[in-house]
């Protein structure tokens, strides 16, 4: 069965703490925009490894491909303005 955005949103929730989540796919496909201060100073390749290492073996066996932003709340708000 095809994992279903809201169940990828949780998989990412249940590893990184999100001030904001939205998850967006059609059961292969994914693109999230992941917002947390986990990712205070860290390098974008370091807040990928995060958000893979969240997802585990997922990556391997239920989800095709995810495609992701991933901010600190400070850009997330500067991407705002």
């Amino acid at each position: 069965m095809l994992p279903t955005p809201e169940q990828v949103q949780s998989y990412i929730e249940q590893g990184i703490a999100c001030q904001f989540i939205a998850v967006e796919g059609d059961g292969q496909h994914f693109f999230a925009t992941i917002v947390s201060s986990e990712f205070e100073g860290l390098r974008l390749v370091q807040r990928h490894q995060k958000v893979y290492g969240a997802l585990g073996d997922r990556m391997k066996a239920e989800i095709h491909a995810l495609s992701f932003k991933a901010f600190t709340p400070t850009e997330h708000a500067d991407q705002k303005s």
